[in-house]
Protein backbone atom coordinates (compact mmCIF):
# COMPACT_ATOMS: atom_id res chain seq x y z
CA UNK A 1 0.00 0.00 0.00
CA UNK A 2 1.59 2.89 -0.73
CA UNK A 3 1.90 5.06 2.30
CA UNK A 4 1.00 8.73 0.40
CA UNK A 5 -2.39 6.97 -1.15
CA UNK A 6 -2.45 6.07 2.84
CA UNK A 7 -2.31 9.35 4.23
CA UNK A 8 -4.46 11.46 1.53
CA UNK A 9 -7.32 9.21 2.76
CA UNK A 10 -6.75 9.10 6.38
CA UNK A 11 -6.72 13.38 5.64
CA UNK A 12 -10.36 13.02 4.04
CA UNK A 13 -11.25 11.49 7.08
CA UNK A 14 -9.92 13.63 9.37
CA UNK A 15 -10.99 16.72 7.41
CA UNK A 16 -14.58 15.22 7.05
CA UNK A 17 -14.74 14.75 10.93
CA UNK A 18 -13.60 18.31 11.35
CA UNK A 19 -16.03 19.46 8.82
CA UNK A 20 -19.00 18.29 10.27
CA UNK A 21 -17.66 19.35 13.72
CA UNK A 22 -17.93 23.07 12.49
CA UNK A 23 -21.22 21.81 10.98
CA UNK A 24 -22.73 20.25 14.55
CA UNK A 25 -25.85 18.02 14.42
CA UNK A 26 -26.89 16.45 11.28
CA UNK A 27 -23.92 18.05 9.76
CA UNK A 28 -21.74 15.42 11.16
CA UNK A 29 -23.75 13.07 9.04
CA UNK A 30 -23.96 14.81 6.11
CA UNK A 31 -19.79 15.30 5.84
CA UNK A 32 -19.34 11.55 7.00
CA UNK A 33 -21.32 10.58 4.13
CA UNK A 34 -20.00 13.04 1.92
CA UNK A 35 -16.32 11.39 2.79
CA UNK A 36 -17.57 8.37 1.98
CA UNK A 37 -18.43 9.77 -1.70
CA UNK A 38 -14.88 10.45 -2.20
CA UNK A 39 -13.36 7.27 -0.86
CA UNK A 40 -15.26 5.20 -2.86
CA UNK A 41 -15.55 7.53 -6.01
CA UNK A 42 -12.31 9.44 -5.78
CA UNK A 43 -10.41 6.38 -4.02
CA UNK A 44 -11.79 3.47 -5.38
CA UNK A 45 -12.30 1.98 -1.93
CA UNK A 46 -15.33 -0.77 -1.24
CA UNK A 47 -17.82 0.98 0.93
CA UNK A 48 -17.72 -0.33 4.21
CA UNK A 49 -21.13 -1.22 5.69
CA UNK A 50 -23.28 1.19 7.60
CA UNK A 51 -23.98 0.80 11.56
CA UNK A 52 -27.30 -0.77 11.22
CA UNK A 53 -27.71 -2.60 14.62
CA UNK A 54 -26.72 0.11 16.07
CA UNK A 55 -28.82 2.65 14.89
CA UNK A 56 -32.13 0.29 14.65
CA UNK A 57 -30.81 -0.13 18.42
CA UNK A 58 -30.73 4.02 18.86
CA UNK A 59 -34.07 4.45 17.18
CA UNK A 60 -35.54 1.96 19.45
CA UNK A 61 -34.58 3.25 22.76
CA UNK A 62 -35.06 6.64 21.47
CA UNK A 63 -38.62 6.16 20.68
CA UNK A 64 -39.62 3.98 23.98
CA UNK A 65 -37.63 7.20 25.99
CA UNK A 66 -39.28 9.66 24.16
CA UNK A 67 -42.90 7.92 25.24
CA UNK A 68 -41.85 7.97 28.39
CA UNK A 69 -40.63 11.85 28.26
CA UNK A 70 -44.02 12.30 26.64
CA UNK A 71 -45.93 10.88 29.15
CA UNK A 72 -43.69 12.41 32.50
CA UNK A 73 -41.61 9.85 33.19
CA UNK A 74 -38.08 11.85 33.34
CA UNK A 75 -40.43 14.74 35.04
CA UNK A 76 -41.08 11.97 37.62
CA UNK A 77 -37.45 11.24 37.63
CA UNK A 78 -36.23 14.42 38.12
CA UNK A 79 -38.14 14.71 41.09
CA UNK A 80 -36.99 11.74 42.37
CA UNK A 81 -33.28 12.91 42.23
CA UNK A 82 -33.87 16.31 43.93
CA UNK A 83 -35.48 14.77 47.22
CA UNK A 84 -32.03 12.38 46.91
CA UNK A 85 -29.65 15.23 46.30
CA UNK A 86 -31.59 17.20 49.15
CA UNK A 87 -31.38 14.56 52.10
CA UNK A 88 -27.21 15.41 51.79
CA UNK A 89 -26.71 19.30 51.61
CA UNK A 90 -23.46 18.95 52.93
CA UNK A 91 -21.99 16.18 50.74
CA UNK A 92 -23.74 17.78 47.80
CA UNK A 93 -20.32 17.90 45.91
CA UNK A 94 -20.18 14.23 46.13
CA UNK A 95 -24.13 13.24 46.11
CA UNK A 96 -25.14 15.61 43.07
CA UNK A 97 -22.80 14.04 40.58
CA UNK A 98 -23.61 10.42 41.88
CA UNK A 99 -27.49 11.15 41.44
CA UNK A 100 -26.99 12.40 38.05
CA UNK A 101 -24.62 9.69 36.88
CA UNK A 102 -27.30 7.11 38.32
CA UNK A 103 -30.47 9.02 37.03
CA UNK A 104 -28.77 8.98 33.30
CA UNK A 105 -27.58 5.64 33.43
CA UNK A 106 -30.99 4.69 33.85
CA UNK A 107 -32.73 6.79 31.24
CA UNK A 108 -30.02 6.60 28.42
CA UNK A 109 -29.19 10.39 28.04
CA UNK A 110 -27.89 13.36 29.95
CA UNK A 111 -30.40 15.83 29.52
CA UNK A 112 -32.09 14.79 32.90
CA UNK A 113 -29.69 17.15 34.03
CA UNK A 114 -31.57 20.35 33.02
CA UNK A 115 -33.89 20.26 35.27
CA UNK A 116 -31.53 19.73 38.64
CA UNK A 117 -29.01 22.13 38.20
CA UNK A 118 -31.25 25.01 39.76
CA UNK A 119 -31.63 22.39 42.86
CA UNK A 120 -27.92 21.62 42.94
CA UNK A 121 -26.97 25.60 42.60
CA UNK A 122 -29.75 26.52 45.76
CA UNK A 123 -29.23 23.59 47.51
CA UNK A 124 -25.17 24.35 47.18
CA UNK A 125 -25.33 27.78 47.65
CA UNK A 126 -28.13 28.01 51.01
CA UNK A 127 -25.37 25.64 52.61
CA UNK A 128 -22.33 27.66 51.90
CA UNK A 129 -20.56 25.65 49.47
CA UNK A 130 -19.16 27.16 46.12
CA UNK A 131 -22.05 26.05 43.77
CA UNK A 132 -19.16 25.85 40.56
CA UNK A 133 -17.98 22.05 42.48
CA UNK A 134 -20.97 20.29 42.12
CA UNK A 135 -22.90 21.94 39.28
CA UNK A 136 -19.24 21.41 37.39
CA UNK A 137 -18.79 17.80 38.57
CA UNK A 138 -22.22 16.75 37.79
CA UNK A 139 -22.30 17.49 34.50
CA UNK A 140 -19.00 16.18 33.85
CA UNK A 141 -20.36 12.90 35.53
CA UNK A 142 -23.16 12.36 32.94
CA UNK A 143 -20.64 12.43 29.92
CA UNK A 144 -19.56 8.72 31.59
CA UNK A 145 -22.43 7.55 32.80
CA UNK A 146 -23.63 6.62 28.54
CA UNK A 147 -20.49 4.58 28.76
CA UNK A 148 -22.47 2.55 31.72
CA UNK A 149 -25.88 3.30 30.45
CA UNK A 150 -27.61 -0.12 28.68
CA UNK A 151 -29.65 2.53 26.64
CA UNK A 152 -27.58 4.65 25.12
CA UNK A 153 -26.85 5.56 21.72
CA UNK A 154 -22.88 5.05 22.75
CA UNK A 155 -23.52 1.76 24.07
CA UNK A 156 -25.29 0.44 21.18
CA UNK A 157 -22.02 1.61 19.16
CA UNK A 158 -20.02 -0.36 21.60
CA UNK A 159 -22.37 -3.61 21.50
CA UNK A 160 -22.83 -3.53 17.98
CA UNK A 161 -18.55 -3.90 17.49
CA UNK A 162 -17.71 -5.62 20.28
CA UNK A 163 -20.50 -8.53 20.82
CA UNK A 164 -19.77 -10.49 17.96
CA UNK A 165 -17.08 -13.25 16.88
CA UNK A 166 -14.24 -13.07 17.37
CA UNK A 167 -14.47 -10.68 20.20
CA UNK A 168 -18.29 -12.12 21.91
CA UNK A 169 -17.85 -9.16 24.93
CA UNK A 170 -21.65 -8.71 25.72
CA UNK A 171 -23.09 -6.05 27.41
CA UNK A 172 -22.43 -7.53 30.93
CA UNK A 173 -19.12 -7.53 30.26
CA UNK A 174 -18.84 -4.06 29.43
CA UNK A 175 -21.14 -2.50 32.34
CA UNK A 176 -19.36 -4.47 35.09
CA UNK A 177 -16.29 -2.64 33.94
CA UNK A 178 -17.75 0.87 33.04
CA UNK A 179 -20.01 1.01 36.28
CA UNK A 180 -17.86 0.61 38.48
CA UNK A 181 -14.82 2.38 37.05
CA UNK A 182 -17.26 5.58 36.46
CA UNK A 183 -18.45 5.36 40.26
CA UNK A 184 -14.50 5.12 41.54
CA UNK A 185 -13.95 7.88 39.46
CA UNK A 186 -16.79 9.62 40.33
CA UNK A 187 -15.57 9.71 44.50
CA UNK A 188 -12.43 10.31 43.89
CA UNK A 189 -12.88 13.52 41.28
CA UNK A 190 -15.71 14.80 44.05
CA UNK A 191 -12.82 14.93 46.77
CA UNK A 192 -10.55 17.12 44.51
CA UNK A 193 -13.31 19.15 42.79
CA UNK A 194 -14.64 19.95 46.76
CA UNK A 195 -11.39 21.88 46.66
CA UNK A 196 -11.06 23.85 43.70
CA UNK A 197 -12.02 27.53 43.72
CA UNK A 198 -12.36 30.06 46.77
CA UNK A 199 -15.13 29.38 49.16
CA UNK A 200 -18.66 31.87 49.10
CA UNK A 201 -16.96 33.30 52.85
CA UNK A 202 -13.40 34.04 51.03
CA UNK A 203 -14.57 35.04 47.80
CA UNK A 204 -14.37 38.67 47.05
CA UNK A 205 -17.29 38.57 43.55
CA UNK A 206 -19.79 37.30 45.69
CA UNK A 207 -19.42 38.68 48.77
CA UNK A 208 -19.36 42.16 46.61
CA UNK A 209 -22.74 40.83 45.40
CA UNK A 210 -24.08 40.00 48.91
CA UNK A 211 -22.67 43.87 50.44
CA UNK A 212 -24.63 45.20 47.37
CA UNK A 213 -27.60 42.98 47.89
CA UNK A 214 -27.73 41.83 44.28
CA UNK A 215 -27.26 37.92 46.64
CA UNK A 216 -29.03 37.00 49.31
CA UNK A 217 -26.12 35.74 52.10
CA UNK A 218 -26.09 31.65 52.19
CA UNK A 219 -28.99 30.70 54.93
CA UNK A 220 -29.30 26.80 54.92
CA UNK A 221 -32.56 27.29 57.06
CA UNK A 222 -33.98 29.03 53.80
CA UNK A 223 -37.47 27.12 52.07
CA UNK A 224 -36.71 23.72 50.44
CA UNK A 225 -36.18 24.12 46.80
CA UNK A 226 -37.60 21.86 44.76
CA UNK A 227 -37.27 20.79 40.55
CA UNK A 228 -39.68 22.61 38.16
CA UNK A 229 -41.51 19.32 36.99
CA UNK A 230 -44.90 18.49 37.25
CA UNK A 231 -45.62 15.21 38.43
CA UNK A 232 -48.12 12.68 37.73
CA UNK A 233 -49.32 9.10 38.19
CA UNK A 234 -49.23 8.27 34.51
CA UNK A 235 -45.08 9.87 34.49
CA UNK A 236 -44.30 7.83 37.76
CA UNK A 237 -45.62 4.60 35.64
CA UNK A 238 -43.81 5.29 32.56
CA UNK A 239 -40.68 5.96 34.16
CA UNK A 240 -41.12 2.46 35.84
CA UNK A 241 -42.51 0.37 32.87
CA UNK A 242 -38.60 2.28 31.30
CA UNK A 243 -36.44 1.71 34.41
CA UNK A 244 -38.08 -2.03 34.04
CA UNK A 245 -36.79 -2.11 30.39
CA UNK A 246 -34.11 -0.94 31.48
CA UNK A 247 -33.51 -3.91 34.19
CA UNK A 248 -35.05 -6.37 32.26
CA UNK A 249 -31.89 -5.56 29.04
CA UNK A 250 -29.57 -6.16 32.14
CA UNK A 251 -30.90 -9.54 33.40
CA UNK A 252 -30.50 -10.74 29.96
CA UNK A 253 -26.59 -9.63 29.47
CA UNK A 254 -26.46 -11.72 32.66
CA UNK A 255 -28.30 -14.84 32.02
CA UNK A 256 -27.63 -16.27 28.12
CA UNK A 257 -30.02 -19.15 29.05
CA UNK A 258 -32.92 -16.65 29.22
CA UNK A 259 -32.80 -15.65 25.63
CA UNK A 260 -34.12 -17.37 22.68
CA UNK A 261 -32.09 -19.38 20.53
CA UNK A 262 -31.11 -18.66 17.07
CA UNK A 263 -31.07 -20.94 13.86
CA UNK A 264 -27.28 -22.63 15.19
CA UNK A 265 -29.10 -23.02 18.80
CA UNK A 266 -27.28 -20.46 20.06
CA UNK A 267 -28.59 -17.39 21.92
CA UNK A 268 -29.51 -14.93 20.57
CA UNK A 269 -26.94 -11.64 20.83
CA UNK A 270 -28.27 -8.57 22.59
CA UNK A 271 -28.34 -6.48 19.93
CA UNK A 272 -32.24 -8.12 18.73
CA UNK A 273 -32.94 -8.31 22.69
CA UNK A 274 -32.11 -4.78 22.94
CA UNK A 275 -34.72 -3.61 20.56
CA UNK A 276 -37.46 -5.87 21.46
CA UNK A 277 -37.18 -4.75 24.73
CA UNK A 278 -37.54 -1.27 24.13
CA UNK A 279 -40.40 -1.68 21.26
CA UNK A 280 -42.27 -3.44 24.11
CA UNK A 281 -41.58 -0.46 27.13
CA UNK A 282 -42.83 1.83 24.35
CA UNK A 283 -46.38 -0.22 23.45
CA UNK A 284 -47.32 -0.71 27.84
CA UNK A 285 -46.32 3.17 27.95
CA UNK A 286 -48.53 3.97 25.42
CA UNK A 287 -51.30 1.67 26.42
CA UNK A 288 -51.09 2.37 30.85
CA UNK A 289 -49.51 6.24 30.62
CA UNK A 290 -51.34 7.33 27.62
CA UNK A 291 -48.63 9.72 25.84
CA UNK A 292 -50.09 11.78 23.19
CA UNK A 293 -48.33 10.18 20.18
CA UNK A 294 -48.05 12.89 17.75
CA UNK A 295 -46.38 14.61 20.36
CA UNK A 296 -43.22 12.43 20.55
CA UNK A 297 -41.47 14.05 17.10
CA UNK A 298 -41.09 17.17 19.40
CA UNK A 299 -40.03 16.25 22.61
CA UNK A 300 -35.99 16.80 22.86
CA UNK A 301 -35.33 13.33 23.81
CA UNK A 302 -36.60 12.32 19.78
CA UNK A 303 -34.82 15.59 18.63
CA UNK A 304 -31.35 14.79 20.18
CA UNK A 305 -31.54 10.68 19.49
CA UNK A 306 -32.82 11.98 16.26
CA UNK A 307 -29.46 13.98 15.44
CA UNK A 308 -27.25 11.24 16.99
CA UNK A 309 -28.18 8.80 14.63
CA UNK A 310 -27.93 10.70 11.63
CA UNK A 311 -24.03 11.70 13.02
CA UNK A 312 -23.67 8.32 13.95
CA UNK A 313 -24.73 7.11 10.73
CA UNK A 314 -22.37 9.38 8.55
CA UNK A 315 -19.09 8.82 10.83
CA UNK A 316 -19.63 5.65 11.39
CA UNK A 317 -20.03 4.32 7.85
CA UNK A 318 -16.68 6.50 7.06
CA UNK A 319 -14.62 5.31 9.25
CA UNK A 320 -15.56 1.74 8.43
CA UNK A 321 -14.44 2.22 4.88
CA UNK A 322 -11.47 3.87 5.47
CA UNK A 323 -11.01 0.87 7.99
CA UNK A 324 -12.32 -1.69 5.84
CA UNK A 325 -9.66 -0.75 3.57
CA UNK A 326 -6.80 -0.83 5.89
CA UNK A 327 -6.97 -3.05 8.58
CA UNK A 328 -3.99 -4.85 8.61
CA UNK A 329 -1.52 -1.60 7.88
CA UNK A 330 -3.52 0.00 11.30
CA UNK A 331 -2.62 -3.26 13.58
CA UNK A 332 0.88 -3.46 12.59
CA UNK A 333 1.59 0.30 12.53
CA UNK A 334 -0.79 1.21 15.26
CA UNK A 335 -0.93 -2.02 17.29
CA UNK A 336 2.66 -1.76 18.68
CA UNK A 337 1.83 1.56 19.97
CA UNK A 338 -1.08 1.15 21.72
CA UNK A 339 0.30 -1.97 23.15
CA UNK A 340 3.18 -0.62 24.72
CA UNK A 341 1.22 2.59 25.22
CA UNK A 342 -2.39 1.88 26.24
CA UNK A 343 -3.31 5.66 26.94
CA UNK A 344 -2.87 6.41 23.45
CA UNK A 345 -6.40 4.88 22.85
CA UNK A 346 -7.75 6.88 25.84
CA UNK A 347 -6.59 9.82 24.31
CA UNK A 348 -7.73 9.00 21.36
CA UNK A 349 -11.77 8.36 22.28
CA UNK A 350 -11.28 11.97 24.85
CA UNK A 351 -9.93 13.82 21.81
CA UNK A 352 -12.79 12.81 19.18
CA UNK A 353 -15.32 13.30 21.77
CA UNK A 354 -13.72 17.00 22.34
CA UNK A 355 -14.04 17.24 18.62
CA UNK A 356 -17.50 16.19 17.75
CA UNK A 357 -19.17 16.70 21.59
CA UNK A 358 -20.53 12.66 20.81
CA UNK A 359 -19.88 9.75 22.58
CA UNK A 360 -21.22 7.81 19.90
CA UNK A 361 -19.41 8.49 17.18
CA UNK A 362 -16.28 8.97 19.06
CA UNK A 363 -16.77 4.79 20.02
CA UNK A 364 -17.46 4.43 16.28
CA UNK A 365 -14.41 6.04 14.94
CA UNK A 366 -11.46 5.28 17.73
CA UNK A 367 -12.96 1.88 19.28
CA UNK A 368 -12.13 0.03 16.17
CA UNK A 369 -8.91 0.49 15.65
CA UNK A 370 -8.35 -0.51 19.66
CA UNK A 371 -9.60 -3.70 18.26
CA UNK A 372 -7.89 -4.00 15.31
CA UNK A 373 -4.87 -3.30 17.42
CA UNK A 374 -5.46 -5.93 19.92
CA UNK A 375 -6.57 -4.29 23.24
CA UNK A 376 -7.75 -6.59 25.79
CA UNK A 377 -11.54 -5.76 26.27
CA UNK A 378 -11.85 -5.14 29.75
CA UNK A 379 -9.37 -2.58 29.32
CA UNK A 380 -10.49 -0.96 26.48
CA UNK A 381 -13.85 -0.95 27.96
CA UNK A 382 -12.12 1.04 31.32
CA UNK A 383 -10.55 3.62 29.12
CA UNK A 384 -13.41 3.78 27.04
CA UNK A 385 -15.69 4.90 29.71
CA UNK A 386 -13.43 7.56 31.17
CA UNK A 387 -12.33 9.16 28.04
CA UNK A 388 -16.62 10.23 27.63
CA UNK A 389 -15.55 12.98 30.06
CA UNK A 390 -13.81 15.03 26.99
CA UNK A 391 -17.29 16.37 25.42
CA UNK A 392 -16.90 18.90 28.47
CA UNK A 393 -13.32 19.92 28.45
CA UNK A 394 -14.57 23.15 25.81
CA UNK A 395 -17.50 25.35 26.94
CA UNK A 396 -19.92 24.36 24.24
CA UNK A 397 -22.22 22.14 25.13
CA UNK A 398 -25.64 22.93 26.11
CA UNK A 399 -25.80 21.49 29.90
CA UNK A 400 -22.34 23.46 30.44
CA UNK A 401 -23.78 27.06 29.50
CA UNK A 402 -26.88 25.93 31.44
CA UNK A 403 -25.43 25.59 34.57
CA UNK A 404 -23.46 28.46 34.08
CA UNK A 405 -26.53 30.79 33.98
CA UNK A 406 -28.15 28.89 36.67
CA UNK A 407 -25.89 29.78 38.89
CA UNK A 408 -26.53 33.23 40.28
CA UNK A 409 -22.96 33.48 42.38
CA UNK A 410 -21.19 33.43 39.20
CA UNK A 411 -19.05 30.81 40.53
CA UNK A 412 -19.79 28.87 37.43
CA UNK A 413 -17.66 30.32 34.73
CA UNK A 414 -17.71 29.78 31.24
CA UNK A 415 -14.51 31.79 30.89
CA UNK A 416 -12.77 33.51 27.51
CA UNK A 417 -10.08 31.37 26.80
CA UNK A 418 -10.98 27.78 26.57
CA UNK A 419 -8.98 26.52 29.17
CA UNK A 420 -10.61 28.93 31.85
CA UNK A 421 -14.05 27.79 32.31
CA UNK A 422 -15.65 25.97 35.79
CA UNK A 423 -15.07 22.09 33.62
CA UNK A 424 -12.15 22.25 32.49
CA UNK A 425 -10.29 20.99 35.42
CA UNK A 426 -13.33 18.70 36.14
CA UNK A 427 -13.34 17.34 32.92
CA UNK A 428 -9.72 16.43 33.13
CA UNK A 429 -9.72 14.99 36.73
CA UNK A 430 -12.84 12.44 36.13
CA UNK A 431 -11.32 11.86 33.05
CA UNK A 432 -8.38 10.36 34.27
CA UNK A 433 -9.43 8.94 37.64
CA UNK A 434 -12.14 6.89 35.54
CA UNK A 435 -9.74 5.82 33.33
CA UNK A 436 -7.00 5.00 36.00
CA UNK A 437 -10.35 2.82 37.34
CA UNK A 438 -11.22 1.08 34.37
CA UNK A 439 -7.58 0.12 33.32
CA UNK A 440 -8.01 -1.46 36.55
CA UNK A 441 -11.15 -3.50 36.96
CA UNK A 442 -10.68 -4.31 32.94
CA UNK A 443 -7.61 -5.86 33.93
CA UNK A 444 -9.10 -8.07 36.88
CA UNK A 445 -12.38 -8.97 35.77
CA UNK A 446 -12.39 -7.76 31.63
CA UNK A 447 -11.72 -9.84 28.45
Amino acid sequence: MDIALFVAQLVVVLGCIVMGTRSSGVGLGLWGGTGVAILVFGFRLAPGSPPVDALLIVLSVVLASSMMQAAGGIDWMVSIAAKLIARSPKQITLVAPLVSFLFSVGAGTSNILYPLLPVIQDLSYRNGIRPSRPLSLSVVATGVALACSPVSAAMAAMVTLTDTAPWNFELIDILKVTIPAAIVGIVLSSVVVNRLGTDIADDPEIQAKIAKGELAAPHADAQEVKAAVTVTAAGRNAALIFLLGVAAIVVFGLFKGLRPLDAEGSAISMTPVIEIVMFVVGTLILLLSRPKVAEIPTMTVFKAGMVSAIALFGLAWLTDTFLGAHTKLIADGVGGLVTAAPWVFALGVFLVCVLTTSQSTATRTIVPIGLAAGIPLGLLSGMWAGAFAGIYLLPTNGSQIAAANFDTSGSTKLGTKLVDHAFFLPTLILAVTTIAAGALFGALWGG
